[in-house]
């Protein structure tokens, strides 16, 4: 407009190229560049007035600087500060610049037809499109903008719309990773006798007129980064667009003259968008902000007027990692080491890896591979960043060219000179930036443990899917199980020179079942991973005891060594518990199993082995379970023998299905007129009653009844089969014996 070359009146600053002069009045930003100024200049010498754009994007730079911006104000009264977009929430805006004036214009946009097209849920996204731009473009004239959520739907769309429109009709993709000169192909009106489709990411929804575009097809879909702070990993999520954004989208079909606007959606669902685009400063990754705010000096975030504060756990999350960086002090304060990675305009771990190697004398290496993950595309976009790095030292072209000056200039603001390494450890320097994603192999191909304890894998294909270590710096999918995408080998030896100060020893005990013991390892640990372990005698024995208590519990405490007569006291107690309730302890096999035998530890101290433990350690364990007053009682309870008639002292067995029971030869019962009892004859025995060979001829829980009934049958069988024993007629009034015949007989 005023007929000058750029730079004159007129000048710009962006990451890669700027062109101002003495003569430039109005000077033109990205926010990131802003950023830098505000932080290097408090007091934004020289400015009078700095206008915020567009700033319904709401992007993590544009919040900080604005933020900045506001607290600059109290060292320049004369700053002035103006916020600007067609979609902006003025109310809130006006309130945090002190409730500034609003002011309102309606513009000069030409109308915009909206139509709306139902999605079909039985057809891909990029077919309905497409299906969509061919119907456009056969009743519309113009050119047509497109968006869709990302590089890949649009692709896909292209491939669908090829050789299915006419001859005199372009296709051009516009998104982030293109060229330079891509971008300005889509970006440049069509020839004359021509039309294009211009097929775009969110990026063409403002500051950006394309001459001749009068139709615009919005799929509704927008990709963006998500930042879990709880993984500190970040990932792409495709998301509906929000209202603001739509209008934006819309607004492009009315740049230049009248157009249309066809939405993949019905118009009912505009009320259940979002009113904004949620800020980039709720979604993102906060580290570089946090390392920005302690070099302005803040450490704390609510010292500074953001429209949305930081969220807790993300700073958090910042924080941690700025400490682990060397960034930052125990109490949030800038240490010199972020001081240097602040003059870098890199994220902190970029920063970090680029200083470290500076120190090394090998910055530019470090400098190239920071460019490859920040600029995609560059060396390909294979997995392994070494193999990525070779190829970008023999690509030419202007990005190329650009990217090798832009890692020139950040390896020389490290701040010492260097030459590149003739054999790149890419793995090394990866380390120092992701410190917390040095991975190591799962045992399966392709599987992999990082360092923060999250797994990730690889295509069991992939060269790097058989390395033992890896430094991961990119990975997509669920933080449970991600993705790499970006990944670099390291050894063993490498990692242990990094880490020396963060690598911790650490003994484990287990029980070991199928050795029957507590086994005792000490592992080497970063974080998540072990880089070395080895069998070390067991030391904590106190620690032992509950393991191996356990491991009884795990294999059953039925194996251990009890002695019959231990045996017998529990399973008395046990059924006490059952008759009496409660105040009886259950010592049953399941019950001294249950809660890993923790009755068992402090009897067991100082073994190791399930083999180890005696009869005489669980003597002792009985006797804190019963202790002697409460065996005294089972004693007149439940007597654990039958003084028969005969002299003999038979055993009660207490744990038989149909309860006590008394197996007895039947002539020591001879003389005995009532039924043996117990629990103060409350119970019953169930008597089953031998012969002398010791097979049982009867059951009965009525001895005196048995006697006068049924005795006189098995008398008979009696004594044909055992002639040489004394059978009485009336075994009521006859002498017990446990011989053949009674004494004197």
């Amino acid at each position: 407009m005023l007929g000058e070359d750029v730079g004159g009146t007129v000048g710009y600053r962006v990451r890669f190229d700027a062109k101002v002069s003495k003569r430039t009045r109005i000077e033109v930003v990205t926010e990131g560049v802003f950023t830098r100024m505000i932080l290097d200049d408090p007091e934004l010498s020289g400015i009078a007035a700095v206008l915020f754009d567009e700033f319904h994007e709401r992007s993590l730079d544009g919040d900080l600087g604005l933020a900045l911006a506001l607290d600059a104000t109290a060292l320049r009264d004369d700053l002035r500060l103006l916020v600007m977009s067609a979609t902006i929430d003025g109310a809130r805006i006006a309130q945090l610049l002190a409730n500034a004036p609003v002011i309102e214009s309606k513009g000069r946009a030409f109308d915009v037809e909206t139509r709306y097209v139902d999605r079909d849920p039985a057809l891909r996204l990029e077919e309905q499109v497409a299906a969509t731009v061919i119907e456009a473009l056969r009743t519309q004239a113009g050119s047509a903008l497109v968006f869709l959520p990302g590089q890949a739907e649009i692709h896909r769309t292209a491939e669908r719309l090829a050789g299915r429109l006419p001859a005199h009709i372009d296709i051009a993709p516009l998104y982030g990773q293109l060229a330079p000169a891509e971008q300005d192909l889509a970006v440049q009106p069509a020839p004359e006798g021509r039309r294009k489709v211009v097929l775009a990411t969110s990026i063409a929804e403002t500051s950006l007129t394309i001459e001749g575009i009068r139709i615009v097809i919005d799929s509704g879909m927008r990709r963006v980064a998500a930042y879990e702070p709880a993984t500190g990993l970040s990932t792409l999520e495709t998301r509906r667009v929000s209202r603001a954004g739509a209008d934006q989208r819309r607004g492009r079909a009315g740049r230049t003259e009248p157009g249309v606007c066809y939405r993949l959606w019905n118009e009912g669902q505009n009320s259940s968008l979002e009113p904004f685009d949620r800020p980039e400063m709720l979604e993102a990754d906060l580290a570089g902000l946090a390392l920005d705010l302690a070099s302005w000096g803040v450490a704390d975030p609510g010292q500074l007027a953001f429209l949305d504060p930081p969220p807790k756990p993300a700073w958090n999350e910042a924080v941690s990692l700025l400490m682990s960086l060397e960034a930052l002090d125990a109490r949030g304060g800038i240490t010199d080491e972020g001081k240097a990675l602040a003059q870098l305009p890199l994220h902190p771990r970029l920063a970090h890896m680029v200083h470290r190697a500076a120190l090394e004398g090998d910055a530019l290496t470090a400098a190239e591979i920071a460019v490859l993950i920040t600029e995609r595309g560059l060396g390909g976009d294979g997995t392994d960043l070494a193999h990525r790095l070779s190829r970008f030292a023999s690509e030419r072209g202007k990005r190329a060219d650009e990217a090798r000056a832009l890692a020139r200039r950040w390896a020389a603001l490290a701040g010492r000179k260097s030459a590149q390494s003739a054999w790149p450890d890419v793995g090394r320097h990866l380390a120092r930036a992701y410190p917390d994603r040095v991975a190591q192999s799962a045992g399966a191909r392709g599987r992999f443990r990082l360092a923060n304890g999250r797994a990730a894998s690889l295509d069991e294909a992939d060269a790097l899917a058989s390395a033992a270590f890896l430094v991961v710096t990119d990975i997509t999918g669920s933080a449970a199980n991600g993705r790499i995408r970006g990944a670099a080998t390291i050894d063993r030896a490498t990692i242990e020179e990094l880490f020396a100060s963060s690598i911790v020893e650490e003994t484990t005990l287990n029980f070991d079942r199928s050795a029957r013991s507590v086994r005792a390892r000490r592992f080497k640990k970063l974080g998540a991973l072990r880089l070395g372990e080895a069998s070390v005698p067991v030391a904590d024995m106190s620690h032992a005891a509950i393991l191996l208590a356990a491991g009884v519990a795990e294999i059953g405490v039925a194996a251990l060594p009890w002695t019959k007569e231990q045996k017998t006291l529990r399973a008395r107690a046990t059924y006490l518990r059952k008759m009496l309730g409660d105040a009886w302890p259950d010592l049953s096999d399941e019950a001294l199993s249950a809660g890993e035998a923790t009755w068992l530890v402090p009897h067991i101290a100082g073994r190791t082995e399930f083999d180890a433990i005696t009869a005489d350690d669980l003597g002792t364990a009985l006797a804190a379970l019963l202790p002697w007053q409460r065996r005294s009682e089972i004693d007149g309870l439940l007597p654990s023998h039958f003084s028969a008639q005969s002299g003999s002292s038979v055993p009660i067995d207490y744990e038989a299905e149909n309860g006590p029971t008394l197996e007895i030869r039947v002539q020591e019962l001879f003389g005995l007129d009532r039924h043996p009892s117990v629990a103060g004859g409350k119970v019953p025995l169930l008597v089953v009653l031998l012969s002398p060979a010791h097979r049982p001829i009867q059951t009965t829980r009525d001895l005196p009844g048995f006697w006068r009934g049924s005795w006189k049958d098995v008398a008979k069988d009696l004594r044909g089969r055992y002639p040489r024993h004394f059978w009485p007629e009336d075994p009521l009034h006859a002498q017990a014996t446990n011989r053949a015949k009674p004494r004197g007989t």
